[in-house]
Parts: structure tokens; C-alpha cells; sequence
């Protein structure tokens, strides 16, 4: 199936002089993607914070140089954010225009076709790590920016720039510079680059996202790992105790079994499973192109309304015992496993922290101890009101761009910005992204398709104009 992506016949409304601009100077823009693609900008591991504020600086001097105001570094003890504004546009919206130039680390790094930090450029995709999440996308809304201020001089809207480092870490600092920098931050809206169309063949916009939290745990039965022979029946394994503990999570059929997990979820309706089922969504073959197989899904729920609506419960990773080549007989005295709750509507990641903490607590037999630790605050999920504004401007310049509507999907993922803005300072987010969810996002092989590169630089220089008039119409 043709989708957007793959059309090479020109875009409908790809005839501004900003989008003329893009094009002229494509081949540079791209470089300057290229050039800050090579840097290894990984927030989760301190051993890259060199690299971290070089990519700070480098954008930092980029905003300044496309004709951006009052660039500066705004910190909270963190990694940066990179701020600069554009105001001029008088009682036009004000936008806050979001991006993350943190990376998630590249590893396995034998599984890369080329080395994640040398980008490369095959079959028309750009390799690299970040290229999709998030280097990719938010360099088209930067030279959209730099587009349409060289040819028109100015903005039709009055802009804000974040660009956060450390959104793949948890984004650990945001809440403190949201609150430290509320005045300097508060907008009508914030659009983000960060996000991703369903799949190729389907023009889409992001309409929600799961929040998250995440747990480790730990249980011990013995000071020290044993020799199976000797303690073996008389001293408690901790691999095994740890297997039942993770098998109580879930019931038979598949539904989380922890008592209040669910508490403050606002369901699934009906109006929402009539919208997926409108997409037109394979199940089958979205199984069968990742090789898995059906029937993992609870009883009676859809796979995308799984994904997109309903909260999960899932084990990221166990550690025990030995796990080398051969044998050992050894007795383990510990084991861990990492948890990551998706969160629906309505609930509190600290209360759902707090209930899996609670249900391993019940479970775990006297002869075991048992540890917990909770991993930073979590996110909410986060829905966009149907009617926003900036929502149906998004929608009326895909449709002058593509001469198609798009379809309003979900996130199955977290996007940390959306759920803090709207806590902190009381804004709604709007996702614009070109890439796509296909693009081995977080895996080995991250890509960005180039036609994903020129129509997200189009897109985004055709939506200034465009939210310009839809928030006009919406005031008068």
C-alpha cells in the first residue's frame, strides 16, 4: 500500500515560499542534521555528559543564528534545556515548540549495520541513533522556523523554543525548570516534534499518551549464592521465589491481578473502540511483521485499544543466579526484576507504584526478604481535547499539505512533556512528527525516512500560517 511517506508526486500545499526556501536549501540543512546526529548526546549515562553539552551548545548557537531571541541554557541541576523565543507577532498565539536532544543509548551495538554515531545514508534513510527520536523531527521544525523567518522576515505567531536533555532519562529535572521558569515558558499551546505517525501508509496525529512508573525489586533468602547439593530443599531459591512472585501479577486471562491497579482509569468507551475500529487496523499482520503470535492480549480486548488506552504491567528484566555458558549448580540467594507500569487516563503513577509495591509486599513467603525501589516519579497519561484549536490547525495544514485528513491516533508510549506541562503550567500538547513508529525507534538501526525529512520541514513551515488563522477564527 502507497502511503504518504512513499508518494512522489508534489504536495498540495507545498507551494509557500518558505517551503521553496526549504528546498533550495535542503542538501545544508541535512548536513547540519548530519553533524548533530554524530553526537553521542546519551542522558542516562553520566560517561556522556561531555558529549550532552556540546549538543546544548550546538543548538543553542543554531537558535541565535536562524534569528531566535534570548538564547540561553535553563537548568534545574540536570542536563539543560535549550530556551529561545521569537516575539514579535503581537496578540498572535503564543507557541512553545518542543523537542529532546538526548539520546537512548545504542547498545547492542553489534546489531547496528553502521556505527550508531556516523550517520549514514542507505535506500533513502538516514541511520543513526536519535534520527527519528528526536533529532530528526526536531531539526524539521528548526528549519522551518529559519524558513519562514528568511523569507518573510518574521513569524505570523509568537514562538517559544525548549528543547529538553532529558527526556529519555525519565526527565528527571523538567518539573523543576517548568516551575523555575513558568513566566518565561507559559504559552497558548506547546506543539511537539516528539511522537510518530502509526505507520507509513497512514497520515496520522497524535491525540494521547500513557503515562508511566516503574519499580525494581529485589528478594534474598541467604547472605550468599549456595552450592545446590549441599543446601539444595533446605534453603529457599530466590530465582524461584522470585518466578511466583512475577506470575501473581496476572491472571489466567491475562489482566493485571493487582489489587487497585486500576483505580481512577477512565475505561475505554464504546465511541473509543468504534474510532480504532475505524482505522482499519490488520492485527494479524501487525503480529505477523514483528513475529509474534496472537492470543497474548486479555480476553476480550483489542490489540490497539491494549496499546493506546489500557494500562499494562510488564517485567523489563529478571536477574539471577548464573546465566553463563554450561552448567553451575548453585543455589541463588538473590534475584531482581524490573517492572514498567503504561498508565491509562485518570491514574496516579504513585498510587499504582504504591499498589504493586503493596501486592508484592502480601505475596512474598516469610523466608524470603524483600526490597523495592521505586524509580523517580512516573508520568500521567495524557488526552487532548478534541476541539483544540491548535489540534485542527495541525489537521487543516495536513490537509492543504497532503490533500487528505489525517486520522487521530494514540501513543502507547510515554511523552513525559505532555502530562508535566499541563500539571505545572496548565497547557495542552500537540504532537507533529514525521517519523514513523516502524523506524526501530530506541533499537538497533534507527532510521529517518528523507521523505519524512523534506514534508516534515513543509508541514511545519505551513503550520505557523495555519495556526495563526485557526486561533483567530476560534477568538472572534
Amino acid at each position: 500500500m502507497t502511503g504518504p511517506l512513499e508518494r512522489t508526486a508534489p504536495l498540495a500545499g507545498a507551494d509557500s515560499a518558505a517551503v521553496a526556501w526549504l528546498a533550495a536549501n535542503r542538501e545544508r540543512l541535512l548536513g547540519q542534521l548530519l553533524a548533530l546526529l554524530r553526537l553521542p548526546s546519551i542522558s542516562t549515562d553520566r560517561a556522556y555528559a561531555p558529549a550532552m553539552r556540546e549538543a546544548a551548545a550546538f543548538l543553542l548557537g543554531h537558535a541565535s543564528r536562524i534569528g531566535l531571541h534570548s538564547a540561553r541554557l535553563l537548568e534545574a541541576g540536570g542536563h539543560p534545556a535549550v530556551y529561545a523565543e521569537w516575539l514579535g507577532a503581537g496578540a498572535a498565539p503564543t507557541i512553545l515548540l518542543y523537542g529532546h536532544y538526548d539520546v537512548q543509548p545504542p547498545d547492542p551495538l553489534e546489531e547496528w549495520h553502521s556505527p550508531p554515531f556516523e550517520p549514514a545514508i542507505r535506500d533513502d534513510r538516514l541511520y543513526a541513533r536519535g534520527a527519528s527520536d528526536n533529532k530528526g523531527p526536531l531539526w524539521c521544525m528548526l528549519a522551518a522556523v529559519e524558513a519562514v523567518l528568511a523569507t518573510e522576515g518574521a513569524l505570523p505567531v509568537n514562538v517559544k523554543l525548549l528543547l529538553e536533555g532529558e527526556e529519555e532519562s525519565g526527565s528527571r529535572t523538567l518539573a523543576g525548570i517548568l516551575d523555575a521558569c513558568a513566566d518565561t515558558l507559559r504559552a497558548d499551546v506547546l506543539i511537539s516534534s516528539d511522537g510518530s505517525f502509526w505507520r507509513p501508509d497512514l497520515l496520522s496525529v497524535n491525540v494521547n499518551s500513557r503515562g508511566m512508573c516503574a519499580l525494581e525489586f529485589t528478594v534474598e533468602t541467604a547472605r550468599e549464592d549456595l552450592h545446590s547439593g549441599r543446601y539444595g530443599g533446605a534453603v529457599a531459591n530466590a530465582a524461584a521465589i522470585l518466578c511466583q512472585l512475577v506470575a501473581t501479577l496476572h491472571d489466567a486471562h491475562r489482566r493485571v491481578a493487582v489489587r487497585g491497579f486500576f483505580d481512577g482509569l477512565r475505561w475505554p468507551t464504546e465511541a473509543d473502540r468504534v474510532a480504532l475500529a475505524a482505522i482499519g487496523f490488520d492485527e494479524a499482520g501487525f503480529l505477523a511483521e514483528i513475529g509474534a503470535a496472537p492470543g497474548a492480549v486479555e480476553r476480550g480486548v483489542g490489540v490497539l485499544e491494549a496499546m493506546w488506552l489500557r494500562p499494562t504491567l510488564e517485567i523489563n528484566g529478571i536477574a539471577s543466579g548464573y546465566s553463563g555458558p554450561g552448567t553451575k549448580t548453585v543455589l541463588p540467594h538473590a534475584a531482581s526484576a524490573k517492572i514498567t507500569c503504561r498508565l491509562g487516563i485518570g491514574q496516579e503513577p504513585a498510587a499504582v507504584a504504591a499498589a504493586v509495591e503493596r501486592h508484592l509486599v502480601e505475596h512474598c513467603p516469610p523466608y524470603a526478604r524483600l526490597a523495592v525501589h521505586r524509580q523517580g516519579h512516573g508520568a500521567r497519561a495524557y488526552a487532548l481535547p478534541a476541539d483544540h484549536p491548535a489540534l485542527l490547525g495541525v489537521e487543516r495544514m495536513m490537509l492543504a499539505l497532503h490533500g487528505e485528513r489525517p486520522v487521530r491516533v494514540g501513543v502507547g508510549g510515554t511523552l513525559p512533556i505532555s502530562s508535566m506541562i499541563k500539571q505545572h503550567l496548565g497547557m495542552d500538547t500537540v504532537m507533529l512528527s514525521y517519523a514513523v513508529a516502524d523506524s526501530a525507534i530506541h533499537a538497533p538501526n534507527e532510521f529517518f525516512r528523507l521523505r519524512s525529512f523534506d514534508q516534515g520541514m513543509a508541514a511545519w513551515a505551513l503550520l505557523f500560517p495555519e495556526l495563526a488563522r485557526t486561533y483567530k477564527e476560534t477568538r472572534t
